[in-house]
């Protein structure tokens, strides 16, 4: 759909519109996952391995057993009714492919060895610290050089031109190594589980990014068949990535609710945060850049180790945007896997990009140094016309105007680019950019409107809302579209018995939620206007549907008769003489009528695959330096991105904020160090494992540019959940750079790294 002929109420689109689930979040009316109660309802609390790497020799719950409360212990060889998945990618996706005490292996410190289950939590928490658990442990392997012992194979994902021959003969080269730690999930609401069965019938109250696939998966993973499962996840405390796909608690939760015949609440606490659902794996890059000695690129390769667990085969994809972000004739892009006696690792805010970038972006200044070219001259004069590695156009791109924007914001002319010379009241200042790239799709979705005769509007779709304000992104669109008030629009998400929806991963939730809800609403004011003709006490009886339109919640003659669209025109064109929609499903006796719509991936979309669909971005970084007292600041940070439309300003504008607030936790403080002797997680908890405060943070500036993407939507938009975290590394440690002259290639930057400089001067 083309800007100008969006319909009259549109204005609304790429408004900052509040959320509309703001107030039932503020007052705590809102019900999360382990929020729900029910009659009997009894709790479990696990027992963590306390190896990394071994067998269980013997498991005694006898004490157990037979403490107050408890109602039965789980373990290795009486948990029935768990099983595996299908060996199909379209039967469902789980991040821990081996189901819950399967066998007497410990893979990891933390692995789940048993599930009290008791009346209250006290005494489940009791009976967990009663099980007595001997092990035959071995050494586990937690070593953080990936490249130490490492004899796979290194598989070859982008290649072209001859790389190893351009970097042979190039006239400036950079070759460099950069490494990423693992990064803990710790979003605000942990994991947690409430199952309920009714005869062969389970109900699981989550906090899953993807309701869908949840119930794929545990159908599967408890024995019954897909309709005989149910997930809910109405409100999540934010997800990152690490509740996109089911953990272990949910199978074993499910199995002992069906067992007792009782519900059961399973919550997973901080501590297991650490080795139970997930991390972004930690990472080793190396970047080989050749150039011209005026700073063309030649040549760039990209080989990446990434580390996984024991069992599970996890790719963090850190060679995805480097094919297409520079025009380059001479690419390479090589992975390889790294097993460790870690947990499974799982996606976390811009999987793959995010370290990716930081070793790509951080090359690409160390060039710019090297060749003592202004950086970002240096992007301006490699920038991709096309996708040079599927040989496409751009749908669009406009990365350049980021970086001058930023530029601009960030008064880069002034930036002196020699280290440690740019002094602000009394402190060393340093400056860094670096691009983002992420890739844009549409995913299949379907969603359902009904049109109420009590005035109300009901949206339904099995997607969820996990803190990006999808609620609200569907009510705007019925809004858009009709005109009714966003206090009459009932947004229902969440729950797999809705039409089924998208995961909310990969910014492509939005992208696929739009055209959906668009097609469904449409179809349903095109009943309605039939209905308005055909009824014999409607006002527009024998009217030609054509003839009317809806806007404000009430259908109108138009003034003319010809036709402009289906039911949507400029509201000049409408008479007063308009009824509410309401009113007319009364005449007609009926009490509402609903209506649905799809959206097809964009992988199925002929014109969409003759173009490379991705969003960009630019982060410029402000850091302050106090050398005599080795204090870094981050002061300032101006991001800006080409995302295509942005349906909602204010939610979009979130987004960005919270990935640059991760960013800098990123940069600066977070990584989980493990005990190499038991391979525990030294610093698993909130005292020892920092994160960004509100007083860590610098002044943040955010802007879009605004170019849809209509190869991707008709109304232009792309997502923007994961791309607002990638680069910020990059651009942070440049800056770090340019304030100290210490180059930081391994995250997070260190005080020890800092007492390097030689800067000591203010």
């Amino acid at each position: 759909m083309a800007t100008d002929t969006l319909p009259t109420h549109a204005s609304i689109i790429g408004s900052a519109v509040p959320r509309i689930d703001g107030s039932l979040k503020t007052s705590g009316t809102a019900r999360y996952a382990v929020d729900h109660d029910f009659p009997g309802l009894v709790h479990a609390v696990a027992v963590q391995a306390t190896i990394g790497s071994g067998r269980i020799r013997s498991l005694d719950a006898s004490a157990a057993e037979k403490m107050p409360g408890v109602l039965h212990v789980f373990h290795y060889g009486n948990m029935e009714g768990v099983y595996r998945l299908f060996p199909h990618e379209e039967d469902g996706t789980t991040s821990e492919a081996r189901p819950p005490f399967e066998d007497d292996k410990v893979y990891y410190w933390g692995q789940f060895v048993a599930l009290v289950v008791a009346e209250t939590l006290e005494q489940a928490t009791a009976g967990a610290e009663a099980v007595r658990v001997e092990y035959d442990a071995d050494k586990p392997d937690v070593r953080t050089k990936l490249g130490d012992g490492f004899t796979g194979q290194r598989q070859s994902s982008w290649k072209r031109g001859d790389p190893d021959q351009a970097l042979s003969t190039a006239p400036v080269v950079i070759d460099q190594t950069y490494s990423t730690p693992v990064e803990t999930h710790n979003p605000m609401e942990m994991h947690g589980t409430v199952a309920v069965w009714d005869g062969d019938n389970l109900t699981l109250y989550e906090c899953s990014q993807g309701v869908v696939n949840h119930r794929t998966v545990m159908s599967q993973a408890v024995g019954v068949p897909i309709e005989n499962v149910r997930v809910i996840s109405r409100f999540i405390g934010s997800g990152f990535g690490g509740k996109l796909f089911p953990w272990p608690q949910s199978t074993m939760a499910a199995a002992a609710a069906r067992k007792l015949n009782r519900p059961v609440k399973l919550s997973v606490d901080r501590r297991m945060m650490f080795s139970n659902v997930g991390h972004r794996p930690r990472t080793e890059q190396r970047i080989r850049l050749g150039a011209t000695k005026d700073g063309k690129l030649t040549a760039i390769r990209h080989d990446f180790l990434t580390q996984t667990s024991q069992l599970d085969d996890f790719i963090e994809h850190c060679g995805e945007q480097t094919p297409f972000l520079y025009s380059c004739p001479n690419l390479e892009v090589t992975t390889g896997m790294v097993r460790r006696n870690v947990g499974a690792p799982a996606p976390m805010r811009g999987p793959g990009a995010v370290p990716g970038l930081f070793a790509l972006e951080s090359a690409l200044n160390e060039l710019a140094d090297k060749l003592n070219i202004d950086p970002l001259e240096l992007r301006l004069m490699n920038d991709a016309e096309r996708d040079e590695g599927k040989n496409l156009p751009f749908s669009s791109r406009h990365l350049k105007e980021c970086y001058t924007t930023g530029a601009e914001k960030i008064g880069w002319k002034q930036r002196d680019s020699k280290i440690g010379s740019m002094r602000r009241n009394g402190k060393i200042i340093g400056m860094g950019l670096a691009g983002a790239s992420w890739s844009a799709a549409r995913i299949p979705c379907n969603a359902s409107v009904e049109l109420c005769a009590n005035g109300r509007v009901c949206v339904r779709c099995a997607t969820q809302d996990i803190g990006t304000g999808t609620y609200t992104i569907f009510a705007q669109v019925i809004h858009a579209q009709t005109g009714v008030p966003l206090d009459r629009i009932d947004v229902f998400l969440g729950d797999t018995s809705l039409p089924g929806g998208p995961t909310s991963g990969g910014s492509m939730a939005t992208s696929a939620i739009l055209p959906a809800a668009t097609s469904a609403v449409n179809q349903a004011v095109t009943r309605l206007l039939h209905i308005a003709t055909l009824t014999p006490k409607s006002p527009f009886h024998d009217m030609k549907p054509e003839t009317l339109a809806v806007s404000n919640g009430m259908i109108y003659p138009k003034t003319e008769p010809q036709v402009v669209g289906v039911a949507y025109h400029p509201h000049e064109q409408l008479t007063a003489n308009g009824v509410p929609f309401e009113e007319v499903l009364k005449m007609a006796n009926v009490r509402g009528l609903i209506a649905n719509g799809k959206t097809n991936p964009s992988s199925e979309d002929p014109k969409a695959k003759q173009y490379s669909l991705h969003s960009y971005g630019a982060h410029f970084a402000e850091v302050e330096w106090e050398p005599d007292i080795a204090r870094l600041r981050v002061s300032r940070i101006f991001s800006i991105f080409d995302c295509g439309r942005i349906i909602n300003t204010k939610a979009g504008t979130n987004q960005i904020l919270g990935a640059a607030v991760m960013g800098v936790g990123m940069t600066l403080f977070e990584g989980t160090v493990y005990d190499p002797q038991r391979g525990q997680p030294i610093n698993g908890n909130f005292a020892d494992y920092l994160v960004s405060t509100c007083a860590d943070l610098p002044d943040l500036d955010v802007t879009f540019l605004d170019y849809p993407d209509l190869i991707v939507n008709e109304y232009g938009a792309r997502g923007i959940g994961e791309i607002g975290m990638a680069g910020v590394a990059p651009a942070i440690t440049a800056a770090v750079y340019h304030a100290t002259g210490v180059r930081v290639r391994e995250l997070p930057v260190r005080i020890e790294d800092l007492l390097k400089s030689e800067i000591r001067e203010v």
